[in-house]
C-alpha cells in the first residue's frame, strides 16, 4: 500500500511550515489527492452533522431509495451495471446564495449544523487556495480571484449515502469519474470505506478516518496550473458491510468565470512542453462535463480548443 498524503495543518505555523508545504505540494503534484487533520473544525460540530446526516437518511431517504432500486431491478442484477451508481443523494447550494431553506424534510437543528460547517468549510478550501498560491509561486489571492466571476464562487455540498449493497462488483457507489470543479473537500465515513483513486493505473482506497477532511483537485485546477497540477479519477465502492456517508463540498468558479492557465505559470514552463489548455467560460465547461462526466477528461479539454 502507497502511503496516502496525510497532512497536518497545525504544522503550518512554526519551524515545519516548510515541511508542511512540501507535503502539500507532492500531494497535489503526484496524488490529485490528501487528508488533512487538525485543519481547526471543531470535532463536536462534525459529530453533530455525522448524526444529523445518517438520521435524516433513515427517516427520509432510505425508504425512496429501496422502491427505486427495486422498481429499476437494480437489487437483483446479474451483469454489470454501467448506466447508474448506487447512491441516494441531495444537494445544497451556500453560494453566491443559499437554497438550504428552500429543502424539504431537513429539521431546524440539521440545516443551523450545516449551515455553520459549510461557513467554516468555505474557510479552509480559501486558506487552502492560498496556500496552492504559495507553492505555485503565485501571488496570494490569485486562485480564488481566478474562481471570482461576477457573482463571485459557486459553493455547494452534495450529501451522499451508499447503502448496503447485495452486488457492489456489478454496481459501482459511483462511477469513475473526475470532479469538474475547483478545490473539493470530502467529509466521508470513518467506519465504511470505499472511496479509492486512480494511481499509476491502480486502485488505491482512500483511508477512512475519524475527523479528517479529505481535499482533491478539480478539472479547472488543472487548466489554471496548465497541467502542472491534475484532477484524478476516483470512484466508490458500494460496501456489503453497511452504508457509507459522504459529505462532498465543492468550491467552484462561478458561472460567468473565465479560466485559463496562470501567464506566470505559462512563461516559467520549458520550451519542450508546449502543451497549453484552452480558455473558456466555466459553464460553458459544465454543459459539456453534464453530457461526458462518466469518459476521460482530456476529450472535454479539446471540446473547448475547438
Amino acid at each position: 500500500m502507497m502511503n496516502f498524503p496525510i497532512i497536518s495543518l497545525e504544522r503550518l505555523n512554526g519551524v515545519e511550515r516548510k515541511d508542511t508545504m512540501a507535503k502539500i505540494k507532492d500531494a497535489c503534484e503526484n496524488w490529485g489527492f490528501f487528508e488533512l487533520v487538525n485543519h481547526g473544525i471543531p470535532h463536536d460540530l462534525m459529530d453533530t452533522l455525522e448524526r444529523l446526516t445518517k438520521e435524516h437518511y433513515r427517516k427520509c431517504m432510505e425508504q425512496r431509495f429501496k422502491e427505486l432500486v427495486s422498481s429499476k431491478g437494480l437489487d437483483a442484477v446479474q451483469t454489470e451495471v454501467k448506466d447508474m451508481d448506487w447512491e441516494s443523494t441531495f444537494h445544497v447550494r451556500h453560494l453566491p446564495e443559499s437554497n438550504i431553506s428552500e429543502l424539504p424534510d431537513l429539521s431546524d437543528e440539521y440545516r443551523k449544523v450545516m449551515k455553520e460547517f459549510s461557513l467554516r468549510l468555505e474557510k479552509l478550501a480559501e486558506e487552502l487556495l492560498d496556500l496552492l498560491c504559495e507553492n505555485l509561486g503565485l501571488e496570494k489571492g490569485y486562485l480564488k480571484k481566478a474562481f471570482y466571476g461576477s457573482r463571485g464562487p459557486t459553493f455547494g455540498t452534495k450529501v451522499a449515502n451508499y447503502p448496503q449493497c447485495p452486488n457492489p462488483e456489478l454496481v459501482k457507489g459511483l462511477r469513475a469519474h473526475t470532479d469538474a470543479g475547483g478545490i473539493i473537500l470530502l467529509f466521508q465515513d470513518d467506519k465504511v470505506s470505499g472511496l479509492q483513486l486512480l494511481k499509476d493505473d491502480e486502485w488505491i482506497d482512500v483511508p477512512p478516518m475519524r475527523h479528517s477532511i479529505v481535499v482533491n483537485l478539480g478539472d479547472q485546477l488543472e487548466v489554471i496550473t496548465n497541467g502542472k497540477y491534475k484532477s484524478v479519477e476516483h470512484r466508490v465502492i458500494a460496501q456489503t458491510n453497511g452504508t457509507r456517508m459522504s459529505i462532498a463540498s465543492f468550491y467552484n468558479p462561478g458561472s460567468d468565470a473565465v479560466i485559463y492557465p496562470a501567464p506566470e505559470l505559462l512563461e516559467k514552463e520549458t520550451e519542450e512542453k508546449t502543451n497549453v489548455y484552452p480558455k473558456f467560460v466555466f459553464e460553458e465547461y459544465m454543459k459539456i462535463y453534464a453530457a461526458l462526466k462518466f469518459q476521460a477528461k482530456e476529450p472535454r479539454f479539446e471540446a473547448l480548443k475547438a
